[in-house]
C-alpha cells in the first residue's frame, strides 16, 4: 500500500513539473505550432496509467483550460482532449504502457490525432486542413514525443519504464 501510494506520488509530482514547463518553458520555444505540448504529455502518461473514465475526465479538464484561453473555438479541445484521453487509456489493454519506445509512439499519435480533432471540431483554418494536418501536426508530435521520450529517460525509475528494447 505504501509502495503505491509513493508510485502514485511521484507520478503526480511528474505530471505537475510538465504542468510549469508547459507555462514557464513553451512560450519561449519559438514556433508555438511545432513546440512540444508539456499537457498533453502529462495528460498521456496518466491516461495510460488511469482507467478510461478518469483519463476521459482528466482531457476534458485539460481540453476546457486550454479553450478558456482560445474562447473563439470552445468546445474543441475539451472534446479533442477527452477522446484522446480516453483511446489512450483504452489502448492500455492493446500495448505495454512501460516501454519507452511504445510511450512515444503513443503520445506522437496522440498529439496528431489531438490536432486533427481540434482542426474538424473547430472548422477549417484560412489556409485549409493541409498544413495544419500533413506539416505542422506531424512536427508538433514529433517534438512533443522527443520531448516525452526525454522526460521519460529522466524519471523512468519514477515512471517504471523500461529502456530495453
Amino acid at each position: 500500500m505504501i509502495a503505491m501510494r509513493a508510485e502514485r506520488g511521484r507520478l503526480w509530482a511528474v505530471l505537475v513539473l510538465l504542468v510549469i514547463l508547459h507555462f514557464a518553458v513553451r512560450p519561449r520555444l519559438g514556433y508555438p505550432q511545432v513546440a512540444p505540448d508539456f499537457l498533453l504529455v502529462a495528460l498521456l502518461l496518466y491516461a495510460i496509467r488511469s482507467r478510461p473514465g478518469a483519463a476521459a475526465l482528466a482531457g476534458f479538464l485539460v481540453g476546457f483550460a486550454g479553450d478558456a484561453m482560445v474562447p473563439s473555438r470552445i468546445g474543441a479541445g475539451a472534446l479533442a482532449h477527452t477522446v484522446v484521453g480516453y483511446l489512450a487509456a483504452w489502448g492500455r489493454a492493446v500495448f505495454f504502457p512501460d516501454n519507452l519506445f511504445v510511450n512515444g509512439l503513443v503520445i506522437a499519435f496522440g498529439v496528431w490525432a489531438r490536432n486533427a480533432i481540434q482542426l474538424v471540431a473547430s472548422g477549417p483554418a484560412p489556409g485549409g486542413l493541409t498544413m495544419p494536418l500533413l506539416v505542422y501536426a506531424p512536427l508538433q508530435a514529433l517534438t512533443t514525443a522527443l520531448t516525452a521520450g526525454l522526460v521519460l529517460v529522466v524519471f523512468r525509475r519514477w515512471l517504471d519504464i523500461r529502456l530495453d528494447p
